[in-house]
């Protein structure tokens, strides 16, 4: 074995280990110690899915549209089908009946209105500019990226612009909107129904544009398969919507933003930025920034875990490439990351938290924040491309 393997694996098996013990060391202690040994395992979980499966959604709707490549998408439809099924399993249990006022707790149903459209179009802007959403960005700082640490700073002082402008937002658009949850209209059935349905028939059209297989079938060698090769994204979506059930059931809902936007806000009010009371904010649900004192949380140790098991999956997988960022790095980040911060502050999430799990909340929000971001992202690229400041079609 070559020595730069030998470093690779070696250093792979050294944060393993790390994340291992830490695991187990969060498990003994006491009050909220098996929260976040918890939080801590299902992002490790989350970020190795990512990283082997190519699960970024700039990845995929670019793919589409450049090559008219399905394979992506099928894989987010494969997460949302999952999602929905195994949420509405959880709701029966939770909440037998959907036709009063109560919603299900925690569940990243949001209010539907034109901040929500807003923040999905700027979020879109943000994915295109800066190559990735902020949760690919994250398994992508495991890998290496010379981008992503650019557009996780700049997603900080994006969300700081989100609560500046949240005061205004919220009583002129946010207050008013209304918070739409399928289930309450239609029942579990019927919601469930819809869900799989929509996400069935837009499979049905995809997998008629797969391409022919390249290469005959050959002998599977499972290390290979888990650890080497990319992971074909139709499993990569299997395995998201098992640990967004998982998540749900045991701690909360799927996000990645909630923590970046809450040290934010800490942040910006101990600098005495922020207005004193920010109207609504603390009421609603999603990705909604709360100040807390403790040092670690659920959704803090989430990211770790997740940007630690990308670095390892990257190791493993001859995937890390660390590169010395350019000026064109460190421009579209921080540009790209400013929108990707205010889109996900005034939208209440991103695309894990008010897309991914308010579509499997059967949520009217994680919808309307698909089509909004996928119209952003569509228009940037082929803005930026035709202007000559974003990259053409990649290679296939």
């Amino acid at each position: 074995m070559a020595p730069s393997a030998v470093l690779r694996y070696g250093a792979a098996a050294m944060a393993g280990l790390a994340v291992i013990a830490a695991a187990h060391w969060l498990g003994g202690q006491p009050g909220p110690g098996p929260q976040l040994q918890l939080s801590l395992i299902l992002g490790a979980a989350f970020g190795f899915v990512l990283q082997r499966s190519r699960f970024c959604f700039l990845c995929i709707w670019r793919d589409w549209l450049d090559r008219r490549d399905p394979r992506g998408l099928l894989g987010v439809l494969a997460a949302l089908g999952v999602g929905l099924a195994g949420y509405t399993l959880v709701y029966g249990a939770w909440l037998p009946d959907p036709g009063g006022i109560r919603l299900p707790p925690t569940a990243h149903i949001g209010p539907v209105g034109p901040a929500l459209i807003l923040g999905g179009l700027i979020f879109g802007a943000g994915m295109a500019i800066s190559g990735s959403c902020i949760s690919a960005h994250l398994y992508r700082l495991g890998e290496g990226s010379p981008t992503a640490p650019f557009a996780l700073i700049g997603a900080g002082f994006g969300f700081v612009l989100g609560f500046l402008s949240w005061n205004w937002l919220y009583l002129e658009t946010i207050a008013a909107a209304p918070v739409l949850w399928l289930p309450r209209h239609l029942g579990y059935a019927g919601a469930l129904t819809l869900g799989i349905g929509v996400a069935a028939a837009e499979a049905i059209l995809l997998i008629r544009r797969l391409p022919p297989s390249a290469t005959p079938p050959t002998a599977i060698d499972p290390i290979k398969a888990v650890f080497i090769q990319r992971w074909p994204a139709w499993i990569g979506g299997l395995a998201v919507g098992a640990i967004a059930i998982a998540a749900y059931l045991r701690l909360s809902p799927l996000g990645v933003t909630a923590e970046i936007g809450s040290r934010m806000r800490q942040a910006a009010d101990a600098a005495g930025l922020l207005p004193a009371r920010l109207e609504g904010l603390d009421t609603l649900r999603g990705c909604a920034t709360v100040v807390r004192d403790a040092i670690w949380t659920p959704n803090g140790l989430f990211i770790v875990g997740l940007v630690a098991a990308s670095f390892v999956a990257a190791l493993l997988s001859g995937a890390f490439r660390p590169a010395r960022p350019r000026p064109g790095h460190v421009v579209r980040g921080l540009l790209g990351g400013v929108l990707l911060g205010f889109g996900a502050m005034i939208g209440l999430g991103c695309t894990v938290g008010t897309l991914l799990s308010g579509i499997m909340a059967g949520a009217v929000s994680g919808w309307v924040y698909l089509a909004a971001l996928m119209a952003g992202t569509t228009l940037t690229l082929r803005v930026g491309r035709r202007l000559g400041v974003l990259e053409g079609p990649a290679a296939s």
